[in-house]
């Protein structure tokens, strides 16, 4: 049986638009083929690990003896946000979408928001992250208002200046909102967006998600309950309130959570390393910078085979998403598309496993490579992948 895994979702990485993506306005969406386009894209080590073969990836070269199992699924889930991906790839299919307030919160949200922090909102409707420090910086400044906008996805987004309102204390503001965003005003996150400097301002690396707890157990307590660690590297621990996680390092930003997770790849564990790496999300999909996304696929890739050259014989890696962010596509939110998975180790069978249905059979085979018993949705494919 293995030993380890390390699971790495390259947050937004999809890989072509789903069947459903017109209902959520995302036809013709393709994040991988938008930075394949930039001609800037060199993947090499994920391309021997199958990326180019996956069902439905008609460009780039594929490989002719891929040297780890593919494929690509679609999400089972009503969504296309990071908490609903993360989630059905613990296991957890949300069969209800998390609300989205379009046209911002309603007066009682706010109300009592401005009532328990003795601050008042600015903004208050859904806008670009760094469009809306530019747009409202200054005047939160003035008056040490708090800025609060959404988004398409199901968020409440607190930003604030650090020199007017310390990060601590922004962190207070969000437990106070995410105590508040209940029932049916529960959304999936909800998120502190600190920025420094003088106008243009730039955010800083201090924000922080408080997100639901997810409402039945993930892998990551099945794995947990079964004496084995699971290590939260990057949002992970974030994303799922802290549940399932037996150790975690919060920090975020791609370089520092890949030098994390080749830190834990050095020690003795037994279980389960995932890790997220936002800023293939954060600073490029959202951003609509296909060039620089290109280009941090790149920087990975070059980790990537770094990475593997030191794995153990009982390793599995599997590498992902959550879902997509074509920084081609319009608007600047989340795509609706398949993610790709590539799995690879010694002791796994190089196999083109087509197209199925549901992140969570991420949950089930990883549940089923370490030999772990566990109520959970899915189908595992551990036995299809097994050499």
């Amino acid at each position: 049986m293995t030993n380890r895994i390390f699971l790495i979702v390259l947050d937004s990485f999809g890989i072509g638009e789903m069947p459903d993506a017109a209902e959520f306005g995302d036809k013709g969406a393709n994040t991988l083929r938008s930075c394949f386009n930039t001609g800037k894209l060199d993947v090499p080590n994920m391309a021997k690990m199958g990326l180019f073969n996956i069902d439905g990836v008609s460009f780039g070269k594929s490989e002719k003896s891929p040297e780890g199992a593919y494929l690509r699924i679609s999400e089972l889930s009503k969504g296309k946000d990071t908490t609903t991906g993360h989630w059905e790839i613990a296991g957890l299919v949300s069969e209800k979408a998390f609300p989205t307030f379009p046209d911002g919160f309603p007066p009682e949200v706010i109300g009592e928001f401005e009532k328990r922090t003795g601050r008042k909102v600015l903004c208050n409707r859904p806008y670009s992250g760094t469009k809306v420090i530019a747009d409202y910086g200054e005047e939160h400044i003035k008056s040490g208002d708090l800025i609060v906008y959404t988004s398409a996805d199901s968020v409440f987004q607190i930003a604030a200046h650090e020199k007017t309102v310390p990060v601590e204390e922004l962190y207070k503001y969000c437990e106070i909102a995410r105590e508040i965003l209940k029932g049916d005003y529960a959304v999936g996150r909800v998120i502190a967006r600190p920025f420094e400097g003088e106008y243009p301002f730039s955010r800083t690396p201090r924000r922080h998600d408080f997100s639901l707890e997810p409402p039945n157990d993930t892998f990551l307590d099945i794995i947990r309950k079964n004496g084995s660690d699971t290590i939260g590297i990057g949002k992970i621990y974030d994303i799922f309130a802290g549940k399932g996680i037996s150790v975690c390092d919060r920090r975020i930003g791609n370089e520092t959570d890949m030098e994390i997770t080749s830190d834990y790849q050095k020690q003795d564990f037994k279980g389960i390393c995932f890790t997220n790496l936002v800023d293939f999300d954060m600073i490029y999909g959202h951003r609509r910078n296909a060039e620089g996304y290109a280009n941090a696929l790149n920087v990975f890739d070059k980790w990537l085979g770094e990475f593997k050259a030191k794995m153990r014989p009982e390793d599995v890696l599997i590498l992902t998403a959550d879902h997509g962010c074509d920084p081609c596509h319009s608007g600047t939110d989340h795509t609706r598309e398949y993610i790709p998975v590539l799995i690879y180790g010694d002791k796994i069978k190089p196999v083109n496993l087509g197209t199925r249905a549901g992140f969570c059979d991420i949950a089930a085979t990883i549940l089923g490579l370490l030999g772990i018993n566990g109520n959970i949705a899915g189908k595992s494919f551990a036995d299809e992948i097994r050499s």
